[in-house]
């Protein structure tokens, strides 16, 4: 866990560009429910249906186990997703979206999601940039004030 925190923290310090190819990690100022809570609410507000939040710490306590905080947000529009599915059904592996709220070993919280580009490549879907982009936008936008950023 503290190699993963390590890493995480060194992928911060370069730009978003080369943080990662595969995910977007950045800091809250919120707890990880507080993080979600907020999340939730402005999703609410822009009329993106939350499918599902899962407690990963709750889970792991049910079976004698212990994790820090951890919990992932389900949520989408299918507005959105029903082209990019209709473009490659693989894609419904992938979506909805999903946000995962985390507290590492040194209290810090964090958001992770999947960049939309990611998928893009993943699977790929062509023709479809614009609708990628507005996806990257929204998350950026929406875990970034969801953090308290």
């Amino acid at each position: 866990m503290r190699l993963a925190t390590l890493l995480l923290a060194i992928a911060l310090a370069f730009p978003a560009s080369a943080a990662s190819d595969l995910v977007v990690v950045g800091p809250s100022s919120h707890s990880v429910k507080q993080s979600l809570d907020r999340l939730t609410e402005m999703l609410a507000k822009k009329g993106i249906t939350v499918f599902a939040r899962v407690d990963h710490a709750a889970g792991a306590k049910k079976v004698g186990q212990e994790l820090a905080p951890t919990e992932l947000l389900i949520f989408g529009n299918p507005k959105m997703g029903t082209p990019l599915m209709q473009a490659n059904r693989h894609m419904g592996l992938e979506l909805p979206m999903k946000v995962l709220a985390w507290q590492d070993d040194d209290g810090k919280v964090w958001l992770g999601y999947v960049r939309p580009e990611t998928l893009k490549s993943r699977h790929g879907v062509a023709g479809k940039d614009e609708l990628f982009a507005k996806m990257a936008g929204a998350l950026r936008k929406l875990t970034a004030a969801a953090a308290g950023l």
